[in-house]
């Protein structure tokens, strides 16, 4: 029996949620790898780690769900591009999962305290980038385009703080007493950070595309 129109809408609907889902999960891990860096959580850490596979599972289910929809029927317009960005957000939001996973290992092997203003900083970073991933899930799940371009705006804020946090742990390297191997380590996390808001960026992106069927870039400070 042909599916009717209303239980393509609820099946269009499911997979929406489950990138939201994902997403509130992301948002998690990227909060708690911090945590566990700032708190020397070893075992906080292993939680991320641990985690992440839901987060892998996923993207997974999402990508499934979205070939069968499309197996279903021909979507066009506004179904296709929900179907569309609901690949292309899962994938950003699984890649902000790798990089809280990322995290999560440097803290669960180092050994390297950070003094209170290098925590500050790196506070401060990560609070702009799980702030930019929730405005973005909300702005996904409630079709609001004013929040995703709020979204953007943050990444030139972002930029900022991640060359000041950048700037100040590369000193903090070259006076360190810690071997430079494992403090380095620390100049990745800023990396990381960085990189999550620009995924963020990109969902953010994706919402104005699923909604307005415009293609935008969000361009990069210099």
């Amino acid at each position: 029996m042909e599916q009717t129109r209303q239980e393509y809408i609820r099946d269009l609907a499911i997979v929406q949620d489950k990138v939201y889902q994902m997403g509130c999960m992301a948002e998690a891990a990227v909060r708690k790898s911090v945590q566990s860096l700032l708190e020397s959580n070893a075992n906080l850490a292993a939680q991320v780690m641990k985690e992440d596979d839901a987060i892998d599972d996923m993207i997974v289910d999402i990508e499934d769900d979205c070939i069968l929809l499309i197996a279903k029927q021909q979507p066009i317009a506004h179904d296709l591009r929900v179907i569309a960005t609901g690949f292309k957000i899962s994938t950003d939001i699984e890649r902000i999962g790798d990089h809280a996973f990322d995290i999560a290992r440097v803290a669960k092997s180092s050994g390297t305290p950070l003094d209170a203003e290098r925590k500050k900083l790196i506070q401060e970073l990560a609070d702009c980038s799980a702030s930019m991933i929730k405005k973005a899930m909300q702005s996904y799940r409630t079709a609001n385009v004013r929040l995703a371009d709020e979204v953007r705006h943050m990444d030139k804020e972002m930029d900022e703080i991640f060359k000041r946090t950048f700037y100040s742990l590369s000193h903090f390297i070259s006076d360190s007493k810690y071997p430079p191997e494992e403090v380095t380590s620390l100049l990745f996390i800023a990396r990381f950070l960085e990189r999550i808001g620009d995924h963020a960026v990109n969902i953010a992106e994706w919402v104005v595309y699923l909604e307005t069927a415009e293609r935008i870039r969000t361009k990069k400070t210099v």
